[in-house]
């Protein structure tokens, strides 16, 4: 939903005067808004792990997902990370990547598994968590103030 049709549609719902809002009702009826009042969640579309495509392929996805993940601190630990791993990466363990960050819905969630401040369920933890864990300790010290350069 834009921001301008969630603007109307939640001033619709705080409008007293009955004319305005049957004019902001009719607007956000036009504006594809679906609102049903015994369910007031949306569902997240369960992404499709078994994705026909080449490892090529796959990997160039994944890199990209790594470096445009919708919160700084995941944009910086995963594009290190798929920058100095994916490339070696062999079919199954491209596969567990690529279930790592696209299976959880919270990007949050990625990080503290990572980061160690929250227990990383059984179905995450597996030798690419593992990695991913030993590259956020960063004991080289490597600086990582920017994505890396695309190739």
């Amino acid at each position: 939903m834009s921001l301008f049709r969630g603007l109307i549609f939640s001033r619709a719902l705080t409008v007293k005067n009955t004319e305005s809002l049957g004019i902001l009702q009719s607007v956000a009826r036009y504006s594809d808004i679906v609102h049903r009042d015994d369910d007031d969640t949306i569902e997240i579309p369960k992404y499709n792990v078994e994705r026909q495509e080449t490892l090529e392929k796959r990997k160039a996805r994944l890199l990209y997902q790594s470096r445009k993940r919708g919160m700084l601190e995941n944009d910086l630990l995963l594009s290190t990370f798929a920058a100095k791993y994916l490339n070696n990466m062999n079919e199954d363990q491209t596969n567990l990547y690529d279930r790592l960050i696209n299976l959880p819905s919270n990007d949050w969630d990625i990080f503290y598994w990572a980061a160690g401040h929250k227990p990383t369920p059984a179905e995450y933890n597996n030798e690419i968590m593992d990695l991913l864990k030993e590259h956020v300790e960063n004991k080289n010290k490597d600086v990582r103030l920017r994505q890396p350069d695309l190739n």
